[in-house]
């Protein structure tokens, strides 16, 4: 027997064998099928995520990825196990249980796309039943088929509609739960004041414009971490059901092919892709400082007013905004040129492969599947190409959803560094640039200490050093005490350090070393020469931080708060801004002495055990000044007072005097001797002003007298 004739039979026994065994066959392949779409849509995502730190340089990271614009090495911005490490530990603040409304909008939402997929299926196989119809010139089927076209619109559009409903109801209640877990460590609680608002804004420099952080990059973050679950598990469900229901209708062997094909055209895909995450936060960097700049403006209005400084905030804004406008502009270019490439390859060459695998029952007879007429071969053609492609759109959205997951790590990564930082400068540790003398001598070993906080009745400090938040050391060893009705005044030249001594009181800054006995916090009330005003009415003025509620709790009622500001001489303001509710910008509405005058009647309000007065009279006539400082002693309220009046010595039993060098003194006060010794002072001083005019007085009558003398 010729050989070719021998190698025909055994093709023929193969391909008999293959057919008796085509079902098992692709049942086999189509089961591992789908274990390769979980595993490598798994692979793709969780491929670079390594121990943090493993990970090389990839090409095309931005800025973000490198220096920032202070210098300072920015946190890397990948898919990676940094990421994956981070987007965790938010899912448990935005998930926090399975019994959760997150939870169960989550369970909605994945029904909802399941059900989507299925109509897609049922329409796909419509489709080709309506083509079919008209092929064979079939009219009750095919008004059939439309009547029934027309009743699966009921539920397909409801299901979209419900699904954008959702996802927009996920995102929002993502952004309430983080928002409130953000701000519950911002701001604190009621039991629990760790002042972390204060801390990020002078104490470290790791987050220049938390409240950009807290609004906008928030709800960046939600909109894509809802998002990203329907643009990853839809199209990977579809990709999964669409292809399992191609392989029934034209084999699982063509389904093979196409893999093979559209995997590795996707392999060049992502190989082109540039790094969209570092791109992300870098443009929500840049946007923060603008944002920044533009805030800094409004704050500092009327400063820059009274010295002409426009010209310089303009440059400053528009440098900002050059900044973001060029990296923009970059990021559009290289979207540009990557979505041609994309799109090529999704819809254009993918759609010539489905093409090429819809021919393949009408050009090939497969083994197990009988021949059909026109209408048949028309229904599974149009069927078929139906299915490849959603399935196709699927895969596409799935190569997408990686530069979603990109653009979902550059949020995330702002979000986690905003929480991590809240962490630690809640656990007092900071990262601040420090002066040049912090790093050098004793400073150096002043700035690793720490030192301890008692609380107490009284206030002590014991060899307690004075640092600044740069590290700049005013004061190596300051003790003092002041007992319940001791008031203390507190003088000496500007950047001495007494401003620094009620923030260390205050809790504000860390303790360095030595030993601070204080009483709580909550029984200090700072009045600084500008004092702050609330948003709300002139009630809220007067009773800050309590609400009408603590002040009807307290048994306080508008009769004692009028009262109260007619000791400071303001009982006329309600009757003239029109009522305890009346709500104004009061920083704008009352004068500078008003203001202080407000925040003392806060003080009469409150009673605390010691108020901390930092240049609180200047504003006022010096009679008001010395009224309240009496009706403060009567309330037994002990004084801490920074001034430079002589008028309020009187006032005060202990002085603490700055030489402006790292030194002081802490003694008794004897206001009367030290009026006396000023004014001994003021006189001399005007005596010696005069000397320069009586020398020059003199000379000139002496060459009257010389002239004289020559007649």
């Amino acid at each position: 027997m010729p050989p070719q004739s021998t190698h025909r039979q055994q093709i023929a026994r193969l391909t008999a064998a293959y057919g008796r065994h085509r079902p098992i066959i692709q049942r086999g392949l189509t089961a591992t099928f789908v274990l390769y779409v979980l595993s490598t849509t798994y692979n793709a995502l969780f491929s670079n995520a390594g121990p943090p730190g493993s990970r090389g340089k990839g090409k095309g990271k931005a800025k973000s990825d490198g220096e920032s614009k202070d210098g300072k090495k920015a946190p890397r911005v990948a898919v990676d196990a940094v990421f994956y490490q981070r987007l965790s530990g938010i899912l448990r603040i935005v998930i926090p249980s399975l019994h959760s409304k997150e939870a169960m909008l989550l369970f909605m939402h994945s029904s909802l796309l399941i059900f989507r997929t299925v109509i897609s299926l049922y329409v796909a196989a419509l489709d080709g039943k309506i083509v079919a119809s008209l092929v064979r010139a079939q009219p009750l089927p095919f008004l059939l088929n439309i009547l029934k076209w027309l009743l699966v619109a009921i539920p397909a559009t409801w299901t979209n509609s419900q699904l954008n409903y959702i996802q927009s109801k996920l995102a929002l209640a993502y952004r309430t739960r983080l928002t409130k877990e953000v701000m519950t460590k911002y701001l604190g609680t009621e039991e629990l004041q760790d002042k972390v608002y204060y801390k990020l804004a002078n104490l470290d420099d790791r987050i220049k414009n938390p409240d950009q952080m807290i609004t906008q990059d928030i709800q960046r973050f939600s909109s894509h971490l809802a998002a990203i679950y329907s643009n990853l598990a839809k199209p990977t469900l579809d990709v999964i059901l669409y292809n399992y229901q191609l392989s029934q209708n034209v084999g699982a062997e063509g389904l093979v092919i196409l893999t093979i094909l559209v995997q590795s055209s996707a392999a060049l895909l992502r190989a082109l892709t540039p790094s969209f995450g570092a791109f992300a936060a870098h443009s929500a960097q840049l946007s923060g400082a603008l944002h920044h700049t533009h805030s800094r403006l409004v704050e500092f209005s009327e400063e820059i007013a009274f010295y002409g400084g426009e010209e310089t905030e303009k440059m400053l804004v528009e440098r900002e905004y050059a900044g973001l406008v060029k990296h923009e502009n970059m990021v559009l270019g290289k979207r540009w040129w990557h979505g041609c490439v994309e799109e090529g390859i999704v819809k254009w060459l993918w759609g010539s492969f489905g093409l090429g695998i819809c021919a393949i029952p009408v050009f090939f007879k497969i083994p197990g599947v009988h021949s059909f007429d026109l209408g048949s071969r028309t229904e599974g053609f149009v069927t078929n190409r139906r299915l490849l492609l959603s399935a196709s759109d699927a895969f596409g959205r799935v190569m997408y959803s990686y530069k979603d997951l990109s653009e979902l790590a550059g949020y995330t990564s702002r979000v986690s560094m905003l929480l991590d930082t809240m962490a630690e400068v809640k656990k007092g540790k900071f990262d601040k640039a420090l002066v040049s003398s912090a790093s050098t001598g004793e400073n150096a070993r002043i700035l690793k200490g720490r030192g301890k906080v008692i609380e107490s009745e009284e206030i002590q400090f014991e060899n307690v050093p004075i640092v600044t938040p740069n590290g700049d050391v005013l004061v190596k060893s300051l003790s003092f005490y002041v007992k319940p009705g001791q008031h203390l005044l507190i003088v000496g030249p500007n950047g001495c350090g007494k401003s620094s001594l009620f923030r260390i009181l205050g809790g504000l800054w860390p303790v360095y070393g030595g030993v601070v006995r204080k009483p709580p916090s909550d029984q200090f009330i700072l009045i600084p020469q500008r004092p702050y005003l609330s948003l709300g009415t002139l009630r809220d003025q007067v009773i800050y931080p309590h609400s009408k509620l603590d002040m009807e709790h307290d048994g306080v009622t508008d009769a004692d708060l009028l009262a109260i500001l007619a000791t400071v001489q303001m009982a006329h303001i309600v009757e003239r801004e029109g009522g305890w509710d009346a709500a104004r910008e009061w920083r704008e509405t009352l004068s500078g002495g008003d203001q202080q005058k407000i925040a003392w009647a806060r003080l009469f309000y409150h009673k605390p055990k010691y108020a901390v007065l930092d240049e609180a009279t200047s504003l006022v006539p010096v009679e008001m000044e010395g009224l309240m400082m009496q009706h403060a002693t009567q309330l037994g309220i002990t004084l801490l007072t920074v001034s430079h009046r002589p008028s309020l010595w009187r006032y005060h039993s202990m002085i603490l005097q700055y030489d402006g060098q790292g030194g002081y003194v802490f003694t008794k006060l004897d206001a009367e001797k030290r009026l006396a010794l000023q004014q001994e002072k003021e006189a001399l001083e005007a005596k010696l002003l005069e000397v320069p005019k009586m020398r020059a007085r003199l000379e000139e009558l002496k060459y009257a007298a010389g002239e004289r003398t020559k007649w």
